[in-house]
């Protein structure tokens, strides 16, 4: 592994399903978390998370510092790796395939994160939606967006996003008969052919965010928020495009404003 001639692995993260894998590594007293393709797949999607850093910064956004690309043993390119910062904190949800038995783990991220008080966790959500307000206005739409997106420092109260690879600009048409992303978080039209991809996509995605953050358990029986946020995070989340806030930007100036009455 290239990474070993240039620092120590302090942590690895080999169970994925994107065709990437990911370690920790200590360069001198820095620590880096590099994220790199295993498979052929998985390179257009670090690409578009370059693309992406390229034109957002945002305290909440892990900041890339450095592309890097690999080659094979007969020295052409055949892959890339992502260079960020290390930051403290839990992956809410973390490797692939620990469904609810994952979320509901009293001793596991998410359990935890959802049992903070309302307020901790607003202001976790306001760091997400701020993020989210640069993306758009940078001409981004999110995909794959979900829990296993954010990182919770319990200590320090921070939020960080990360994971940003299916970001991209938009609008676009949907061009396969799907997004990637996880179903508890997807809008219906990431799930069809042909469908448009905008910010009313995005404010979908936030909103279900809040919906699944703020609930009591799993299965979002009790919405914590209530009742006025609650009616915006159902705005966001209507089947029909045209029935959501029309802009991120919008959708987040109406949760402040539900926020703060």
């Amino acid at each position: 592994m290239f990474l070993t001639d240039v620092g120590e692995v302090f942590a690895e993260f080999r169970q994925q399903d994107s065709g990437c894998q990911a370690l920790g590594l200590r360069v001198e007293q820095d620590r880096w978390f590099v994220k790199f393709s295993v498979e052929q797949h998985a390179v257009p999607s670090l690409r578009r998370a370059a693309a992406l850093h390229r034109e957002v910064e945002h305290p909440s956004v892990i900041p890339l510092r450095n592309v890097i690309s690999l080659r094979n043993v007969s020295g052409s390119r055949s892959g890339l790796a992502l260079v960020y910062p290390w930051v403290d904190g839990e992956v809410l949800y973390g490797a692939p395939g620990g469904g609810a038995t994952q979320r509901l783990d009293a001793a596991g991220a998410h359990a935890r994160f959802r049992a903070l008080p309302v307020e901790e966790i607003l202001a976790s959500l306001d760091a997400v939606y701020d993020a989210h307000v640069a993306v758009a206005a940078s001409g981004f739409v999110a995909a794959d967006l979900y829990d296993g997106c954010l990182i919770y420092d319990f200590p320090a109260r921070r939020t960080w996003l990360c994971d940003l690879d299916e970001y991209r600009r938009g609008p676009f048409v949907l061009d396969q008969d799907r997004l990637p992303g996880s179903t508890r978080f997807m809008a219906p039209e990431e799930f069809r052919h042909g469908a448009t991809i905008d910010q009313r996509t995005t404010v979908f995605n936030l909103g279900r965010a809040a919906q699944v953050l703020l609930d009591e358990g799993d299965l979002q029986g009790r919405f914590r928020g209530g009742a006025v946020l609650a009616a915006v995070a159902a705005q966001a989340t209507e089947r029909d495009p045209a029935g959501r806030y029309p802009s991120v930007a919008e959708f987040v100036d109406a949760w402040r404003s539900a926020a703060g009455s």
